[in-house]
């Protein structure tokens, strides 16, 4: 085993920033991305579409996802995927983290 693979916490490898979205990639590859967001009560992302499926699993606090219009609230441990060219935006009802992954193939 490689000596610089070891296990992290996901929900410490994003910090919370005042009034701000933070993101970190976790993994970048031709047929999808991971991407770990952390959203300050409030934020929020604005509707739009995107050309593959993804799914939004939220590892710490509570959101509102809406998609195709249907608004749907997550909090710690819960999940839903988007699917692909459907209109989805998100909201932090509290602070959040949540893990992206989509999948491009």
């Amino acid at each position: 085993m490689n000596n610089e693979i070891k296990p992290q916490n996901i929900v410490d490898m994003v910090s919370y920033q005042e009034g701000s979205v933070v993101s970190r990639t976790i993994i970048k590859k031709e047929t999808g991305t991971v991407t770990l967001f952390a959203f300050d009560k409030g934020q929020a992302l604005s509707e739009h579409t995107a050309p593959f499926d993804a799914m939004v699993h939220i590892v710490d606090g509570k959101a509102e996802v809406s998609i195709t219009g249907n608004p749907i609230v997550l909090e710690n441990g819960g999940m839903v995927v988007m699917p692909a060219n459907e209109p989805h935006a998100l909201k932090a009802l509290e602070k959040f983290k949540m893990v992206l992954t989509m999948v491009k193939s």
